[in-house]
């Protein structure tokens, strides 16, 4: 026999085995399974002892273990899966703090904290502006209260604010901290950063082991949070997309001094046992926001964490800061419930003046914040001539493809004085390829001035500089004629209705007007009412599809203009004096995709049929022909720059189209004008809170002076980031119904806005001898 027999090779011993006259009497697998159940008796795991195994398989045969039955035996095995599911699912004892010293003066140190713990995020020196708010971090954080702060983009104010985070939960300085962002994938955005640095931070491991260790023992899968043990005690840890929730459990095995205050609380847990770290967008659902630990204690949020609230859209609209400071200053600081006082701690950008941004940062408008506004650039440089200088060399080097490296050598040599009278912010913030802070911030301000004014100075230059002719927002919500809702101002004796149609709404305006075009809007809203005050058609749940449920997108286009015009056509409107009006006629876009035929069936089958009108407005520009040039034919109705062609076609409703262009212009010169003078337009109502979002509607768009065809025409386009303007439409659809009704503005455009009535033949007669008796009398010279 080939080896010892006292320690051979499994498949040695099987060979051996089956070496005998008996034959093959086991194999590798039976071998195995003999060596599991004899353990240590018949060998070391790697080899078989064949005399210890011989001796163990005669002792199994001449004493057989007592039988068990089925059930038993499933027992037995239910048993020992559970014990050793429990056994992987335990984590195990907690390490030891490698650094009490470290973590105890972290702990009341937030400067330390970060230095300690976090040197690859804050590997550069402080600047003066940084140790200011992180005094204002900590003081909000341990004291209460509420900081926003303003720094330049790429200060690092989101990376404080996260490990401000950070140091509060693991700390137990707050049991319950709200990420907030812009929307609620910025949110989660944050919230994954935090949860990266507790998973991956190796110091925040070895000196926060009962917070981290657990964290680790998942190995990113979510799903084995509900499982998690310590000691056989479950520890109730949360890790999902949305919020995170640090294990609760007391840490066994720790020294004497470890265990000693402040690293466990009175009861033996750890100071971070349970804290909650829960996202949320600011335009999301906010209010009510709790959770409910396994004690059965529910706890809400004590520490808001704010990161840049507002987007460059929400930046740009009137309402949408002031809908954001809204639910600012009542869901967001109302999360801590009665009786309890948040902390926030907001970093932002101011993008435009008067946002919420800079609304929130002015103390004088909201002190509570202690907004702080810091810069890249306190004062610059005093030699302007060699800066300017810098910036041709700069240039005309970027375009020879140098680099710039042109400009840095002209900057070298003259850096004394270049730098002469310079405050700067961040001394040692600049690119390898520059030799200063104060380079790098010239270099930026070079690179775009409004972005830099914006993102690095939070002082942004202003968006626009406005029309002399062309009205603000403010100034158009302000134009109010102190009439409640519906009313009718003396001396208009003419009401018109636009509707403007769109796939989840309709919108529509009501306008009464006087002979001179003179005129207020009464009512404006949109079909389904959202029933908020502010609102954009992208964002709306509640649109004409579930109101008409069963239908498809026909089917409730047309039930809308149904109840809509039902709802507005047969009302009477009340005017100053007590007069009851009706609204004469109305005007329903017929231009948007798939709703042109829906609308002409309406017009055409509706019991108001007299009073509708489809309508289609038309891009006139310079370069087209204007509609006073169109050919006319034989029935065809012509106005100011409108047509109401001859019925032709399937349809065989009439229809009106218009010069959107020109009467974009006329509706923007009716708000110009003064209250009280002829032709001016106004709004109901004594509040302009109420009209932010018409008059963000009335300003969505721009006017373009442009020249073609020896003409000079305005051409409106809309503004970037303002895609509703859909009651600006419905104005400049009432003012045509007007035209359309003969309103007219000046006397020469008489002619062109009364219709031609009909003249019997002895009219026509007598015109006929009094022109003969003219050229008559202009023959003898009496004319």
């Amino acid at each position: 026999m080939a080896g010892d027999p006292l320690k051979l090779k499994k498949s040695d011993a099987v060979r051996a085995l089956n070496s005998t006259p008996l034959g093959t009497v086991t194999n590798a697998r039976q071998l195995d399974r003999y060596a599991q159940a004899g353990g240590w008796l018949v060998g070391d795991g790697k080899t078989i002892n064949l005399l210890r195994l011989t001796a163990w398989l005669a002792h199994e045969r001449h004493h057989p273990r007592e039988k068990q039955s089925y059930d038993e035996h499933k027992d037995r095995m239910a048993a020992r899966g559970r014990q050793q599911s429990a056994e992987g699912r335990d984590i195990g004892e907690l390490p030891a703090i490698e650094n009490r010293e470290r973590r105890w003066q972290a702990a009341a140190d937030f400067r330390y904290f970060c230095e300690a713990y976090f040197p690859q995020s804050f590997h550069l020196a402080w600047s003066d502006d940084h140790l200011k708010v992180i005094r204002k971090i900590e003081q909000a954080v341990l004291e209460g209260g509420l900081f926003a702060m303003a720094m330049a983009r790429g200060s690092g104010k989101t990376t404080l604010a996260e490990t401000a985070c950070i140091w509060a939960i693991l700390n137990g300085h707050r049991e319950f901290v709200c990420l907030i962002g812009s929307d609620e994938g910025h949110a989660m955005d944050m919230l994954e950063s935090i949860k990266t640095e507790l998973d991956a931070n190796d110091l925040l491991l070895a000196d926060y082991p009962e917070v981290c260790h657990p964290i680790a023992a998942l190995d990113g899968i979510a799903n084995r949070c509900n499982g998690q043990l310590y000691q056989g005690d479950r520890t109730h840890i949360g890790w999902t997309a949305k919020h995170i929730v640090l294990p609760t459990l007391v840490p066994r095995g720790w020294s004497e001094a470890e265990s000693q205050h402040p690293f466990v609380r009175n009861d033996g847990r750890s100071l971070a046992s349970g804290a909650i770290v829960k996202v949320a967008g600011i335009t999301g659902r906010i209010r009510g926001m709790k959770f409910k630990r396994p004690d059965g204690k529910s706890v809400r949020p004590s520490l808001v964490v704010l990161d840049d609230p507002q987007t460059d859209e929400s930046a740009r609209s009137i309402s949408q800061c002031q809908q954001r400071e809204s639910i600012l200053a009542g869901a967001v600081l109302g999360l801590a419930g009665p009786g309890h006082k948040i902390s926030g701690i907001m970093p932002c950008t101011v993008i435009r003046p008067g946002d919420m941004a800079d609304r929130i940062l002015d103390r004088d408008k909201h002190p509570n914040w202690q907004g702080e506004r810091t810069r890249m650039v306190y004062v610059f440089p005093t030699n302007t001539a060699l800066w300017d200088r810098y910036a041709e060399l700069r240039a005309e080097g970027l375009r020879n493809e140098d680099g710039g490296r042109g400009a840095t050598a002209f900057y070298r040599r003259h850096r004394t004085e270049m730098d002469a009278g310079a405050e700067i912010a961040w001394p040692v913030r600049f690119n390898h390829d520059e030799l200063s802070a104060i380079q790098h911030a010239i270099n930026l301000k070079l690179q775009d001035e409004a972005a830099f004014w914006a993102e690095y100075q939070n002082e942004p230059l202003p968006a626009e500089q406005p029309d002399e002719n062309e009205l603000s927002a403010d100034q158009i919500a302000a134009k109010l004629n102190g009439l409640p809702k519906g009313r009718i101002p003396l001396g208009c004796q003419h009401l018109t209705l636009f509707i403007d149609v769109q796939q989840k709404l309709l919108f529509y305006v009501v306008c009464a007007w006087s002979d001179d075009f003179s005129g207020a809007v009464i009512d404006y809203g949109a079909f389904p009412d959202p029933q908020r005050w502010y609102f954009t058609l992208r964002d709306v749940t509640k649109t004409l599809t579930t109101v008409a449920p069963g239908t498809g997108l026909e089917g409730a286009i047309y039930a809308g203009l149904q109840a809509l015009t039902e709802s507005l056509l047969t009302r009477e409107w009340r005017r100053d004096d007590g007069a009851a009006m009706k609204i004469e006629r109305c005007l329903i876009d017929a231009n948007w995709g798939s709703s042109t035929d829906v609308v002409y069936q309406f017009c055409r089958q509706s019991p108001h049929a007299a009073l509708l009108l489809p309508s289609h407005g038309r891009f006139v520009g310079a370069s087209s022909l204007p509609m006073s040039e169109y050919q006319r034919r034989p029935g065809d109705r012509v106005g100011l720059n409108w047509r109401i062609p001859t019925v032709m076609g399937k349809r065989a409703v009439r229809h009106v189209s218009f010069d959107t262009n020109f009467w974009k212009s006329f509706i923007n010169a009716r708000l110009v004008v003064a209250i009280g003078d002829k032709g001016c337009l106004t709004l109901y109502g004594d509040k302009a809170e109420r009209h932010r979002l018409l008059a963000e509607h009335l300003t969505a768009e721009y006017r373009v002076r442009t020249e073609g065809r020896g003409r000079t025409v305005d051409e409106w386009k809309p503004r970037p980031g303002q895609p509703d303007n859909h009651w600006l439409d419905c104005l400049v659809g009432c003012a045509v119904g007007a035209s359309v009704l003969g309103v007219t503005l000046f006397e020469s455009t008489q002619s062109l806005q009364k219709p031609s009535g009909s003249l019997s033949l002895s009219k026509i007669q007598g015109e006929k001898r009094r022109g003969e008796h003219t050229r008559g009398r202009r023959r003898i010279g009496l004319h």
